[in-house]
């Protein structure tokens, strides 16, 4: 695990990455300021309008493969942008630099508009569920070339498999049944074809990819979608994992009023198996994000008081 002292050294060199990397797209740079630190460090280019996402904590599948961190981002900017090309309320990729990832001293990251957020806002789920419903609607024109279910093809599986070699952090039972479990739901979750077979009648769509009714940032002309990071074509559902079912029913609603059809239980189901199980793999990261040990262990509890998912 690394230490507070390590994490913070890793902080600053993400920090003076992303200043150099705005000096040389031809911004000012002079005071950057940390916004965020966690998975990501957010820094803002001050006195440029400009916010540098760093990811600093990767899982093995970006690890291994950098090209495969490269592909994503190119997504996440591609999306984002498309939505704010069409005045859509999302945090757009900053238009003084390239709508491109930058690599820099190890570190791949992305340029935004900065945005001025109001401080501890606390969230209506009602409406940023109908918020959700009305992203989903515009994604449906988005027609760019995005992976089926890309954080759930390799994010899942290589975490499990980098977790056998961490037994402190999760014990051989939970590991076996969270890799029979996956087991259960890859097939469907790797291979539209075996979606739609599976589900008929279910469309697949661009959708967010990580809690977008979270993923929101509110500001004084209101509340912008933002981080993209794992946008990807799949089902809605996706979107709408753990919610809960008034959530659902508020989503539903909004969704049959945009001419969306409302969500479908047995896809919810496996999208809700699936978000476990991702938050299980994000322990294979806990070595380079501490915190996520402690974060993580209710979930774990929660899933553990689940009944085993053994068929789709």
């Amino acid at each position: 695990m690394l230490t507070d002292a390590e994490i913070a050294a890793r902080t600053a060199t993400a920090v003076a990455a992303a200043a150099a990397a705005g000096v040389d797209l031809g911004l000012r740079v002079d005071e950057p300021r940390v916004l965020y630190d966690a998975f990501s460090v957010i820094v803002h280019l001050s006195p440029a309008p400009v916010v540098v996402r760093v990811p600093t904590v990767l899982p093995p599948s970006y690890t291994a493969n950098p090209h495969e961190q490269t592909r994503q981002q190119r997504a996440e900017l591609a999306v984002a942008g498309w939505l704010a090309d069409r005045g859509h309320p999302v945090v757009p990729p900053s238009p003084l630099v390239p709508r491109e990832p930058v690599r820099r001293d190890g570190f791949s990251m992305t340029f935004w508009q900065f945005v001025e957020q109001i401080p501890d806002v606390a969230p209506d789920m009602g409406r940023r569920m109908e918020q959700t419903a009305r992203l989903h609607a515009a994604l449906r024109d988005y027609d760019g070339e995005l992976e089926f279910w890309a954080p759930f093809n390799s994010y899942i599986p290589e975490g499990l498999a980098q977790l056998r070699r961490l037994p402190e952090l999760v014990s051989a039972a939970d590991l076996e049944r969270a890799q029979r479990e996956w087991a259960a739901i890859a097939p469907v979750l790797t291979s539209r074809a075996a979606f739609e077979a599976a589900f008929p009648g279910v469309d697949v769509q661009t959708i967010h990819g990580d809690a977008p009714y979270h993923n929101m940032i509110a500001t004084a002309d209101g509340d912008l979608w933002s981080d993209f990071e794992l946008v990807t074509l799949g089902a809605v559902e996706s979107d709408l994992a753990l919610t809960g079912p008034e959530a659902i029913a508020t989503y539903d609603a909004a969704a049959v009023s945009l001419g969306l059809r409302p969500t479908d239980a047995r896809v919810l189901r496996i999208t809700e198996a699936a978000g476990r199980l991702a938050m299980i793999a994000a322990l294979a990261m806990a070595p380079a994000l501490p915190m996520l040990v402690e974060g993580i262990a209710p979930m774990i509890d929660l899933w553990r008081a689940t009944p085993p998912l053994t068929e789709i």
